[in-house]
């Protein structure tokens, strides 16, 4: 494996993702791991993971981070580029599908929506709350079936009458289910009831006052239940395309964007290689009293060493990733 590479890594609640595209912006190795409420050890695990795929002394170019945990993995890996997922995934869809005006993101515990124009994002919305709109709610209920999650978007396909079920939260939708179950009703309506009420949950909260236009993109881990695609283009009357590498776009993105940053500014990266740290990785956190708002500082530390801080509005201790008590009291 010569030449360039980029990576993105995506740090998310329920999986820690990971992508790296060769010189040509194409992917040559993807990685999805379990988060298991440990970010750090999934990047390093993921790391890991990937130096034993890859040639050792593989020349990574540039590595950027996205997802809920993306300042955490900038740290740890070096990034060149930490961005929110809006812009990670909305890089991913322009470089899939040049003329991508919707995308569609539902992950394990949160979901988006992404408007988009000319490959510039014109409107978004975020769900961060409502479980009944994200993919935790279908292994939830895939659970109480009896059934694999992975076979239940087939189920929903063979529906011949789906039920409707209450999708607005997800304790009313689960009550909803099992009174389904008590009167009789097949699995496979049920199920498709349920992808039905997933897809009405996250057009009302997220697409409510907009206009989603065509070509669509489905993306994020939920998009490989056939059940829930059905169910989109049912709802919307069009055609939803996913792309083949669905579940890792929020990392693709990352990637390309810090491939571009590296190359605009024409610097070598700050990426610290596959394994980049040995030893124990502490986290804390402080609350500043330099001024009334009294900021929560996240420290981290690798060996006793501390390695950054971030959650603070001024960038008295961000700005200065190893002297951040020194930063804070100079201004």
């Amino acid at each position: 494996m010569g030449g360039t590479y980029y990576l993105g890594i995506d740090v998310g609640s329920v999986s820690t993702n990971f992508a790296l595209l060769d010189g040509h912006l194409e992917l040559c190795e993807k990685l999805c791991l379990d988060t298991g409420g440990q970010p750090i050890a999934a990047v390093i695990r993921g790391l890991n993971l990937l130096a034993g795929r890859t040639e050792e002394g593989i020349n990574v170019a540039a590595a950027g981070t996205t997802g809920s945990g993306r300042q955490l993995a900038g740290l740890i890996a070096g990034a060149d580029v930490i961005k929110n997922e809006i812009t990670a995934h909305a890089a991913a869809a322009c470089r899939f599908m040049p003329g991508v005006r919707t995308v569609i993101e539902i992950g394990g515990q949160d979901s988006k929506i992404i408007l988009l124009k000319d490959g510039m994002v014109t409107d978004f919305a975020m769900n961060t709350v409502c479980a009944a709109g994200t993919g935790s709610f279908l292994d939830r209920q895939a659970m109480r079936l009896g059934i694999p999650i992975e076979q239940f978007g087939g189920y929903a396909l063979r529906s011949k009458s789906p039920v409707r079920i209450a999708g607005r939260c997800a304790v009313f939708a689960e009550s909803d289910m099992i009174h389904k179950q008590q009167t009789g009703h097949a699995n496979e309506d049920i199920i498709a009831g349920l992808c039905r009420a997933l897809v009405r949950n996250y057009l009302n909260n997220l697409a409510k006052g907009k206009e989603l236009c065509e070509p669509i993109l489905f993306q994020g881990g939920v998009a490989a239940n056939v059940g829930i695609v059905a169910a989109f283009e049912q709802e919307l009357q069009k055609s939803v395309v996913v792309p083949p590498h669905h579940e890792v776009m929020g990392a693709y993105g990352a990637a390309l964007l810090a491939g571009e940053a590296v190359q605009s500014a024409g610097k070598t990266t700050a990426f610290k290689g596959m394994r980049p740290i040995s030893g124990a990785v502490t986290v804390q956190s402080l609350e500043c009293g330099d001024c009334p708002n009294r900021c929560e500082v996240v420290s981290i530390s690798a060996n006793g060493e501390p390695m950054g801080h971030w959650g603070d509005r001024c960038g008295k201790w961000s700005s200065n990733a190893r002297g951040g008590q020194t930063a804070n009291k100079n201004g």
